[in-house]
């Protein structure tokens, strides 16, 4: 585990998929990452590579060849090496190696800076292409953040706000896959208050959502987050069925739709990197 602190916050990492694990405001006292509980969902905030969300019967085909990869991918899985450079940032890192090539004939290397700056904590990814052929991948973040039940309120009291949009128009996930039609939820002051039933068919899809950054609150007490992101293009909200937390999840990538033909070059959201090219995106909590 890396440990992460300056003046306000301070976060812990595992090495372990490079998962972003605790979050603490110093200043409030407060643990504001879901707190992992396996009888809901054991993880924290996973990372997704190098695709996000579920194949067609978790298979791709590229250049004729068939592959599987499983939900989400498999950085999450996986060991990262890390380097620490000073007690408010580290940078994490994976590389293409004999078992990923085998389900998936990428060379890649994946790197994960988290840095404190002041009261938020900021994620960047980023990639690189060591290879001689075009990088084709997706990636995602999904960090689950916790609800205040310790100062007596339920899931229910919180609520997100959306600095762009007053109603959000998304897509089901049926069987892993993204359902083509769409749903719209009128927002009332651009928020949407927390219902467990609003995930019991899973995530909540967007791919063309107007805000940059949304913001869990209460109506209670003042605490909560800012959770600001730019140029993902789709993006997932999802709880596990009757927990007390909630995923804001920035994806460039998303899941196979139901009507995809499962090759791989021309998934939707894949990015394709050239030779010796690099990409980078990033998201910051601003807790308070």
């Amino acid at each position: 585990m890396v440990f992460l602190e300056n003046e306000y916050i301070k976060a812990s990492i595992s090495a372990k998929g490079a998962e972003l694990q605790q979050l603490q405001n110093k200043n409030t006292c407060k643990e504001y990452m879901w707190a992992g509980d396996p009888l809901y969902w054991g993880k924290f905030s996973p990372v997704l590579f190098p695709i996000v969300g579920g194949l067609k019967d978790n298979t791709y085909y590229l250049n004729d060849q068939k592959y599987q990869l499983p939900r989400h991918g498999f950085a999450r899985d996986n060991e990262f090496n890390y380097t620490q450079i000073d007690e408010s940032q580290v940078i994490f890192n994976f590389k293409s190696n004999e078992d990923t090539l085998k389900v998936y004939p990428f060379e890649f290397s994946l790197s994960i800076h988290y840095q404190l700056i002041d009261q938020n904590l900021r994620c960047t990814y980023m990639i690189n292409n060591p290879g001689e052929d075009a990088l084709l991948f997706s990636i995602g973040g999904h960090p689950a953040f916790a609800t205040f039940k310790e100062d007596g309120l339920t899931y229910g009291d919180h609520y997100l706000e959306f600095n762009n949009d007053t109603e959000l128009r998304y897509h089901k996930i049926k069987n892993d896959l993204v359902d083509d039609e769409t749903i719209t939820l009128k927002l009332e002051n651009k928020q949407l208050f927390l219902a467990y039933n609003l995930f019991y068919e899973d995530a909540l899809v967007f791919k063309n959502l107007k805000s940059d950054c949304i913001s869990l609150k209460n109506t209670k007490t003042s605490n909560g987050l800012h959770f600001r992101f730019s140029d993902f293009p789709f993006f997932g909200i999802w709880a596990a069925k009757n927990a007390d937390f909630i995923c804001l999840e920035p994806w460039c990538g998303i899941a196979d739709s139901i009507n995809h033909n499962s090759d791989f070059s021309t998934k939707e959201g894949v990015i394709e990197l050239a030779p010796s090219s690099e990409w980078q995106r990033h998201w910051e909590i601003e807790t308070f």
